[in-house]
């Protein structure tokens, strides 16, 4: 079992006849993914990786079940493509394009919640429950280098750094259940805390590995509900970007959302919240097999750890 996707998940791309939206495609269709489908506006009839394109989603689900969509068009038509996998009935809607609007993703989410949809992103490079599927450009041409399959799951506000945890958590025995990249922009579809929620209701994982790093509520949500509720699993948090601390307030660093602007936005905030709520902080990404091992957890996929 995995959250979100699964080896039964029908994909469509919007955007499909793109350059990268191709590259990634053809990466997932040879990882088993089953996409369906692309749409291109002015663009249906034809056919990519022998997949037919449409001029409209509503076309396409109109020939095809569509369980998922993954949005490959500039920021400024983002919004709109999302919209209409959301009305068109798609469940779940994965956005790449960074840079969207706070009122764009706000208009998003609510429609989303209305229609009992999910939204992931935007700025995201995907989702992957190893060994079933995989949305986007998430670990690239050969994930299985990168993702074992296991019991552990991620959520990062990276992409690159939830291919750097997969990485250390094969290296120490470990597989991955799913792992989220959430997207870095400032508003995203989903908080931190809804896919902690949904990995602590899936029984196929045993533990969390978070991502976070400067600005954004979503680590004080996060230490808010395990005060209040507990950890039901053991969490282990990597929270990035203590040099930021020494630069003046208001100033990004990588992500649109990586920003100081209060006290509570820094990394050191952010760690205390969690380490006081019950998480486990990690202080390298390397560090995480065994602060797994010491919470009681055991390697699935090899028998001796590398240290």
């Amino acid at each position: 079992m995995a959250i979100l996707i699964n080896a039964e998940t029908r994909v469509l791309v919007q955007g499909l006849t793109g350059r990268q939206a191709r590259t990634d495609s053809a990466n997932c269709l040879a990882y088993g993914t089953r996409i369906v489908a692309g749409v291109t506006p002015g663009k249906g009839g034809q056919t990519v990786l022998d997949l037919p394109v449409y001029n409209s989603v509503r076309a396409a689900t109109r020939d095809h079940a569509v369980d998922a969509s993954v949005i490959y068009v500039p920021a400024a038509a983002a919004s709109d493509a999302a919209m209409e996998a959301l009305e068109a009935g798609v469940k779940l809607v994965l956005i790449t394009s960074e840079g969207l609007s706070r009122q764009e993703m706000a208009r998003l989410v609510a429609s989303a919640a209305v229609k009992g949809a999910r939204v992931v992103g935007p700025n995201t490079n995907g989702i992957i429950a190893p060994g079933l599927s995989k949305l986007g450009g998430i670990g690239g041409e050969d994930p299985a280098d990168i993702y074992g399959t296991g019991r552990i799951g991620i959520c990062s506000r990276s992409g690159g750094m939830s291919a750097e945890i997969g990485l250390s958590l094969k290296a120490g025995g470990f597989g991955v259940s799913t792992a989220v990249a959430m997207g870095g922009d400032r508003v995203t579809g989903g908080r931190l805390l809804d896919y902690v929620r949904l990995f602590e209701d899936d029984p196929d994982t045993d533990a969390i590995v978070i991502y976070g790093e400067p600005g954004s509520g979503n680590e004080a949500e996060l230490a808010r509900h395990l005060r209040e509720n507990g950890l039901r699993k053991p969490l282990v948090a990597l929270i990035a970007g203590l040099f930021q601390e020494n630069y003046p307030a208001g100033m990004s660093f990588g992500h649109a959302a990586a920003m100081i602007s209060a006290e509570g936005d820094s990394a050191s905030a952010k760690r205390a919240l969690l380490r006081e709520a019950g998480a486990i902080i990690a202080e390298s990404v390397s560090h995480t097999p065994r602060l797994l091992i010491e919470a009681g957890l055991q390697p699935t996929l090899r028998e001796e750890i590398e240290t």
